[in-house]
């Protein structure tokens, strides 16, 4: 059984999956994996989007805990996203996928402004395109700049890449009863507090119909299994 594969997605990666097993700052060689796996799936004509976290780097909201000011944290934090943006722009250049990294700050030395009209062009065209700098608000979470960009670009789903298989109804790593769910539905999510994105990023997502696959993204192929429809993860929808 599977379902039919999508042609425009929009994946969501978060810094600490770049991080690998040192648990900050960049993997090389986990970029270089991820990037092979896109470009295997580019190369099938669907299009990709791609948003990634800064956690691997800077934690505004860990930040604004300790005492500093919390629009300030969140901007820092989304200077981060720019930098995982960059090196997998350049991981994935190194592999002859064209790539372009929009920025919601403006940056124009290093990524174009957020356009619209021209995130849509360069996806028909075949390009990768990476938003970083989550909103380019404060207080806003990578989940919710991936849920509007998603939208924004008319994505079938969000695909978010994470460390676990799936969502539990406890954390699998320390309560060995946990359940792993194969669908829930938005509401599910968000009255039951599970960990899949946060509740402003949900309820969007719930506004407009829009799927959610959270899967694996440390088995190698994953990637490709669940954009050609195979059933894999969990899938967060409308009842």
């Amino acid at each position: 059984m599977s379902r039919t594969p999508f042609k425009r997605v929009l994946l969501k990666l978060s810094g600490e999956s770049l991080a690998g097993v040192q648990g900050y700052g960049i993997d090389p060689s986990i970029i270089k994996t991820i990037a092979a796996e896109i470009r295997e799936v580019v190369n099938t004509g669907v299009e990709l989007a791609l948003v990634i976290g800064g956690g691997n780097i800077f934690r505004g909201l860990a930040a604004s805990s300790k005492g500093m000011d919390r629009a300030s944290a969140d901007y820092m934090g989304m200077l981060a996203t720019v930098i995982n943006s960059l090196a997998m722009q350049d991981a994935l250049e190194k592999l002859g996928v064209s790539t372009r990294v929009q920025s919601a700050i403006a940056m124009q030395e290093v990524a174009e402004p957020y356009i619209r009209r021209r995130a849509i062009r360069h996806l028909e065209k075949g390009r990768v395109v990476i938003f970083g700098a989550g909103t380019g608000n404060p207080y806003f979470t990578t989940d919710t700049a991936a849920s509007l960009r998603a939208m924004e670009i008319g994505a079938e789903v969000i695909l978010k890449g994470t460390k676990v298989d799936g969502v539990y109804s406890a954390d699998p790593r320390k309560d060995v009863t946990a359940i792993r769910y194969a669908e829930l539905s938005y509401i599910e999510v968000l009255q039951q507090g599970l960990q899949v994105m946060d509740a402003t990023a949900t309820s969007l997502c719930m506004d407009n119909n829009l799927p959610i696959i959270i899967f694996d993204l440390t088995t190698p192929g994953n990637i490709k299994k669940v954009i050609n429809g195979e059933i894999i993860g969990t899938i967060v929808q409308g009842e």
